[in-house]
């Protein structure tokens, strides 16, 4: 995926003292006026499981619960931004799938975004989590939201089957390009896209970047290129999504954030979803791929396109 180097922006703060922040967050949202700046600078230094070690603390010595005390005291993208760096990645993943599959219509990209892109035990964690705070089923709700092939392969990707070796099959990746040739481009009429779904669902990602070698070998065309002829709409957008995750997935979620960026108005949902999403994973390796594919900073497109605590609690997540 890319390089295999993983290198965080947000790690835990060796002084760790729960207590002491407890106070300090407290006196932050006492009185008249809030102190965003004290907020963001403990909030954006500890690692998720020291927030929640704050939250425990928080409830036994004041009484109240954290995350509730900063949404009072909190607005607008600022406050998006807080609490969701209050959750575990997994709850903040399942409110979100949630949040896109309640009321009228579906997000079809978050769905994407997750169910399309996240490691086997993640996936687990996410349904777990799903099933704990919404007392229904991950699975029975994007059965019931989706349709058709699109919801084949999020039924397959919850499933969470993807082999997870570090380990390529030459010959199965011929097996896998001849078949996928076979299933779309070369019939006659029609796609399987099952035989799509199948592969692009269960193979590892190394295996996988195998595959479209020997595909353009077998086709004489690219991989993206069956996809876009073969393929439309979700059903598409999805599998172009775990090619480019298993192809880099640093310049994936680069990507994800210039295009939050673009246009009239910034996507703050996705600004947010993205930074705080790999703030503990890989957000200093997304930055240098950022500078790489679009030759300027992203620490410049976030100062230029956000302002006031919101802006300043995305910089303090991704550093300089």
């Amino acid at each position: 995926m890319g390089n295999l180097e993983a290198t965080p922006t947000v790690t835990a703060d060796e002084d760790f003292d729960p207590d002491r922040d407890c106070n300090r967050l407290n006196e932050a949202m006492d009185g008249a006026g809030t102190s965003e700046r004290i907020i963001i600078r403990i909030l954006a230094n500890r690692s998720s499981l020291q927030r929640q070690v704050l939250k425990e603390r928080f409830q036994e010595n004041f009484g109240e619960d954290l995350v509730d005390r900063l949404r009072s005291e909190l607005s607008g993208d600022f406050e998006e931004t807080v609490t969701a760096v209050m959750d575990p990645r997994a709850v903040y993943d399942a409110k979100q799938l949630r949040k896109a599959m309640r009321g009228p219509g579906t997000n079809d990209e978050i769905l994407i975004e997750v169910l399309c892109t996240r490691p086997n035990e993640q996936l687990n964690r996410i349904r777990v989590a799903y099933a704990e705070i919404f007392d229904r089923g991950l699975a029975d709700d994007v059965r019931d939201e989706t349709s058709g092939d699109f919801k084949h392969l999020l039924m397959a990707m919850i499933l969470a089957e993807r082999d997870e070796l570090f380990e390529i099959d030459e010959d199965q990746a011929v097996a896998d390009a001849t078949a996928i040739f076979e299933a779309g481009e070369n019939r006659w009429f029609g796609t399987d896209e099952d035989e799509f779904t199948k592969i692009l669902a269960t193979r590892s990602y190394l295996q996988l970047r195998l595959i479209f070698e020997k595909y353009e070998e077998v086709a004489g065309n690219s991989f993206d290129d069956a996809i876009e002829s073969e393929t439309s709409g979700n059903l598409c957008a999805a599998y172009k999504a775990i090619v480019a995750i298993a192809r880099d997935h640093q310049a994936y979620y680069a990507q994800k954030l210039y295009d939050s960026m673009r246009g009239i108005g910034t996507d703050d949902d996705a600004l947010i979803r993205h930074i705080v999403g790999r703030s503990e994973i890989d957000l200093a390796d997304i930055k240098d791929k950022y500078i790489a594919m679009f030759d300027k900073s992203l620490w410049n497109d976030i100062s230029d396109d956000c302002s006031g605590d919101y802006k300043r609690m995305l910089l303090a997540l991704i550093k300089e």
